[in-house]
């Protein structure tokens, strides 16, 4: 045997070989499809924590994090901007409203992703549940300000910045995933007892045919503190 062909690949490396680029094309025709990589996912939640009464007048708190008190006649400031520093996010926050069919509002899909607070619910740092919502990501402009969000676990810290010059310091209590049919309404927009904050992208398998996502992903947090800038 000469030298040239005891280098040569055998069969079964050909074999192997195209078996691997043919994984690879098609990893990269999803990515080039969806525009991204799929984002960190939680699993998925089946039970209905909407139908639990304690699940909305004591919401779980991380264990050492005590809950700040909140001054409920106070004017509490409106939000400026978000960090989330265990999944690298800063964004300043836009003002979301309702739509003609009465859901809330998203954020634009542009290239400078933001995130945005729902401003007809309660601000962030008062009592009740403040809401901001972010893509997970779109096909134009690939990863979104939440892409991450599904990776968040408790005790991960959420700073919003207020128009005061304060900072309404939340902490991680739990994530969810659940399909968008059965979005847990009250567990996220419900009244609750001290102040709390949900986070909140899309999720799951994407449907193509109808051009969305089938899941929301939301992260349930507490208030721990208030503090300057």
């Amino acid at each position: 045997m000469t030298e040239q062909s005891a280098r040569r690949p055998s069969t079964r490396t050909w074999v192997a070989l195209a078996v691997a680029l043919a994984v690879v094309a098609a990893v990269a025709l999803v990515v080039a499809v969806t525009g991204q990589q799929r984002a960190p996912q939680p699993a998925a939640t089946t039970a209905d924590r909407s139908s639990s009464p304690s699940a909305e007048r004591a919401p779980a708190t991380v264990p050492g994090q005590p809950t700040a008190a909140v001054d409920e006649a106070a004017v509490v400031p409106d939000p400026v901007s978000v960090a989330i520093p265990a999944i690298d996010v800063t964004s300043d926050l836009l003002r979301l409203d309702l739509n003609d069919d009465g859901s809330v509002e998203v954020p634009p899909l542009e290239p400078d992703d933001q995130a945005g607070w729902y401003q007809r619910g309660p601000a962030p740092g008062a009592v009740g549940p403040a809401v901001i919502l972010g893509h997970v990501d779109s096909a134009e402009h690939g990863p979104g300000v939440f892409f991450d969000l599904g990776a968040l676990r408790p005790g991960a810290e959420v700073t919003v910045a207020r128009a005061d010059g304060t900072v309404a310091v939340f902490a991680v209590d739990r994530v969810e995933r659940h399909r968008k049919d059965e979005f847990p309404t009250i567990a996220v927009y419900g009244d609750t007892a001290d102040a709390q904050l949900r986070l909140i992208t899309c999720g799951g398998d994407f449907d193509s045919a109808a051009r969305s996502y089938e899941d929301n992903v939301i992260a349930f947090a507490t208030l721990v503190d208030i503090r300057p800038v």
